[in-house]
């Protein structure tokens, strides 16, 4: 369960330099001084166990700030946010991954961020590597990785937590189209048991197949909140 109560969050961004050299000169003997980005307004939701959330709207517009949020990485500047169960945040490509590092090392360093015991990382390993698909890879290191392998490894250790909220902040991406059905044959599966889900992202065509309720973000602001195909309308038109 999720309820987000009238959430804001400001950024403070210090005011950009002068043009002139004389103006910067001054500048540097005043306070700094800084003015409010509102990343969110006023965002009211609630988001029930097992609920496939997709939240959709142009860049810039909160997205990832909502999720950090709800994860608990970011405070909200105003409001209150309520979770309850386990969160598993996979918001950023690499987060937790050393490119000198092998695959084999890196799911187990992950792994332990994540909040797995090397134990249970010992015995989920083969079905983290048959998952991502690497298992002629699994001594090299990451550096020699592209990106949708190491989307691939690391989407496959985040799975294997047991959570009970998952937050994707547009991973999936980067990864080709086989794969990408593969992590939403997942995600039904997360569904079935009672799993919340919430994927930003900017495939419509996979918000209106697989969520079954859809957020319109836009200037930080909700602008719809309900059934995909018409919350995909709104935002498309």
């Amino acid at each position: 369960m999720i309820k987000l109560d009238n959430i804001t969050k400001i950024f403070h961004i210090p005011h950009e330099k002068r043009d002139t050299l004389k103006d910067n000169v001054v500048d540097m003997f005043r306070r700094v001084s800084y003015e409010p980005l509102y990343a969110l307004q006023n965002i009211y939701f609630d988001i029930m166990p097992g609920e496939f959330i997709g939240i959709i709207g142009p860049n810039g517009c909160g997205k990832t700030t909502l999720l950090k949020i709800i994860a608990g990485i970011l405070m909200p500047s105003q409001g209150k946010v309520a979770t309850k169960g386990k969160i598993s945040p996979f918001l950023e490509l690499g987060v937790g991954f050393d490119p000198n590092l092998t695959a084999r090392e890196n799911v187990y360093q992950n792994g332990i961020i994540l909040g797995l015991s090397h134990k249970e990382i010992t015995k989920k390993f083969l079905q983290i590597i048959d998952f991502s698909e690497l298992e002629r890879f699994v001594d090299t290191r990451l550096k020699d990785f592209s990106s949708g392998m190491q989307v691939r490894l690391a989407f496959a250790v985040a799975i294997q937590v047991n959570a009970d909220i998952l937050l994707m902040d547009e991973v999936l991406a980067v990864g080709d189209a086989k794969f990408q059905n593969k992590c939403f044959k997942v995600f039904d599966d997360f569904k079935k048991q009672g799993k919340t889900i919430i994927l930003v992202t900017h495939d419509m065509g996979a918000v209106e197949k697989h969520c079954k309720r859809a957020i319109y973000l836009d200037n930080g602001r909700i602008k719809s909140d309900g059934d995909p195909k018409k919350v995909v309308e709104q935002y498309l038109n």
